[in-house]
């Protein structure tokens, strides 16, 4: 009997699991021929992928022989399979020279490869719905179907990414093509920047904007306006989302992106609440009290229709774990139609661990850690909100460093930029003098003058730029931080 129509035979007619010995064989037959393809499947194909798992062992041993520079061949292969009873039910050297002859042109090799993947991931498919039927009706005490559907989801996710090809040798030619891609969209892009704008020109330029894979956090002691700083960047990205449909019906982003807002402390009504105050000009207590004249109503209602089409998203469930953040935030990545370009997690020290840890340094480091390996995984920067340490009240000067993050090593450790909001005003105001010390409340209220409206974001680690202090404008009456005017830009204003 030929061994081609022999193997098949020993095959189930009516198994319904989804594989092709064929192309197994010609994928075979075609690397031992000439081993020079292996190249250029070994990040796609793995021994795993085959279904027959003497053609499993046969990839194995070729793959270890090409990779240590060997000849991978009908007679070197069966060196090492002289002893497995598989191949010898087969035919033995007999049947590795048959697949060498049966094999067909090397530029076929390529669509056999991606059969035999395809095919590998539909059978992972149903051994993991399987896995999941059983694990759903096995009701356990100590395990919710949350947390069931969070696994799923991450399995799920692991066989989408499985096979993606991993990073390697680029020729030149490559290179210049990735850098010029790069180069084009920051030059069509607001601003020229590499990364999405914050909206912030100062921060921008210090930054280049948000780059992808980028964990960032933003950190502050309560009062000095973090929420409110990571409110007006989410809204500033999603506000400019500008999208462009490309002749191949493909389409691609030229400003702005889709923003995931995770609010772990305030509700998304009162998110929504601050960026209609920011947009209209109205305090946001008026807004809560519906305090406002027509003309402010009138300026209010057009601000939300001019939101309202803006791809924010706003997730404000309390206590997520750190795995449901990030079956949350692949769920919105993967949304047809929707996506995924920033995340911002308002703040890190309400996010839970995934395992009850004893200590609480362990615990956040298990959270930073699993928010960069989000950035990674999805390809986009995350904004994580930090709380700092009550040791900065302790100072005379209380502008924040590194060392007052709360649980700081592992924070700082796995930050690619960290942020501070400082507010000097917020400080100056607690240290009012008595109204009869008139010396006093004149000196102190000069100082008011200067630092009234402003603040200070400082850039205490950048590691792939420069540290340093950006100043901006903040309105507090309307939670609102902007670009601050240079004083050569004010009296080019007050000149016109």
């Amino acid at each position: 009997m030929n061994k081609f129509a022999e193997i098949n035979s020993n095959k189930n007619p009516s198994d319904p699991v989804p594989y092709s010995i064929e192309a197994e064989q010609q994928l075979l037959g075609g690397i031992l021929n000439n081993n020079d393809l292996f190249y250029s499947l070994e990040d796609k194909i793995k021994p795993h992928h085959f279904y027959d798992p003497v053609h499993s062992r046969i990839f194995d041993i070729i793959a270890n022989r090409v990779q240590d520079g060997k000849l991978a061949s009908a007679v070197t292969v069966n060196t090492f399979l002289t002893e497995d009873e598989g191949l010898k039910e087969l035919g033995g050297s007999a049947y590795l020279a048959q697949l060498m002859a049966g094999s067909v042109a090397s530029s076929a090799i390529k669509d056999y490869s991606k059969l035999v993947y395809d095919l590998s991931v539909r059978r992972e498919l149903i051994v993991l719905g399987q896995e999941i039927s059983a694990r759903a009706q096995s009701i356990k005490v100590d395990e919710q179907p949350e947390e069931q559907i969070i696994s799923a989801e991450q399995s799920l996710y692991k066989i989408g990414d499985i096979g993606k090809s991993e990073s390697t040798f680029k020729s030149f030619l490559n290179a210049l093509g990735d850098a010029v891609k790069t180069a084009n969209a920051a030059y069509h892009r607001d601003g020229n920047l590499a990364g999405l704008s914050t909206g912030f020109i100062d921060l921008d330029k210090k930054m280049g904007g948000l780059h992808s894979s980028d964990l960032i956090i933003l950190a502050g002691r309560p009062s000095m306006g973090k929420t409110s700083l990571a409110t007006n960047i989410a809204y500033n990205i999603a506000k400019s989302f500008q999208r462009q449909e490309n002749t191949d019906g493909s389409s691609e982003t030229l400003n702005g992106g889709f923003v995931g807002f995770f609010s772990l402390e305030m509700s998304a009504e009162q998110l929504a609440s601050r960026i209609l105050s920011e947009t209209s000009e109205i305090p946001s207590e008026q807004i809560r009290r519906g305090d406002m004249t027509e003309s402010e109503f009138r300026r209010f209602v057009d601000a939300a229709k001019s939101i309202e089409s803006s791809p924010l998203y706003i997730d404000d469930t309390p206590a997520l774990t750190i795995a449901q953040v990030a079956s949350r935030a692949r769920r919105l990545k993967r949304t047809p139609n929707l996506g995924l370009d920033v995340l911002i997690i308002d703040y890190l020290q309400l996010v839970r661990s995934a395992s009850n840890k004893e200590s609480r340094v362990n615990e956040i480091s298990e959270i930073t850690q699993g928010l960069k390996a989000i950035a990674k995984e999805l390809n986009i920067p995350v904004i994580a909100l930090s709380q700092l340490s009550r040791q900065v009240e302790n100072r005379d000067d209380k502008r924040p460093q590194l060392a007052d993050l709360r649980e700081s090593g592992s924070i700082e450790q796995d930050a690619d930029v960290v942020l501070f909001v400082y507010r000097e005003e917020y400080y100056k105001e607690r240290e009012k003098p008595s109204d009869h010390d008139l010396e006093k409340m004149a000196i102190w209220q000069e100082e008011m003058d200067r630092l009234h409206g402003r603040a200070e974001l400082i850039l205490g680690k950048q590691r792939h730029g420069p540290i340093g202090t950006v100043e901006l404008s903040f309105e507090g009456k309307f939670t609102r931080f902007g670009n601050l005017a240079k004083p050569w830009q004010q009296q080019l204003n007050g000149g016109n």
